[in-house]
């Protein structure tokens, strides 16, 4: 297993145990944080513009969970993880995975930290810009 693999793992580990905020200590302090399609695609840069985007996509949901689903190394730089989302939207009280949650994510890694994170609703939408069949 690659060292940008097990970078990805603890990650996505302590997000699943819900601490999408405090440990950043992965992230390039230049990251590139992208929501690449959704109800709100949008793009920041550095640790508070990838912030902002968390809490703005957390704070829609009650109960908002992430469990990583499955692990590809793409490139030497790229791990793609298939995510499913859980949580109930606040507006309309629907189940998360009733409108979207299988979603995916793409994180770039140099030299031991995140350069670009890009978060994607549709998970066929990362296949396609990643041309990989799903």
């Amino acid at each position: 297993m690659s060292e940008n693999l097990d970078l990805v793992r603890s990650i996505f580990a302590a997000w699943e145990r819900g601490d999408i905020f405090t440990l950043a200590d992965w992230a390039h302090p230049d990251i590139e944080c992208v929501m690449v399609d959704g109800p709100l695609p949008t793009r920041r840069a550095g640790l508070a513009g990838m912030t902002q985007i968390t809490r703005e996509l957390v704070s829609a949901y009650d109960e908002f969970s992430v469990t990583a689903q499955d692990y590809r190394e793409i490139d030497e730089r790229r791990v793609l993880v298939l995510v499913q989302c859980g949580g109930r939207t606040k507006s309309s009280g629907l189940e998360l995975g009733q409108i979207a949650g299988r979603n995916a994510s793409v994180l770039d890694i140099e030299h031991g930290t995140v350069r670009r994170l890009a978060l994607y609703w549709d998970r066929e939408r990362a296949f396609a810009d990643l041309d990989l069949a799903g």
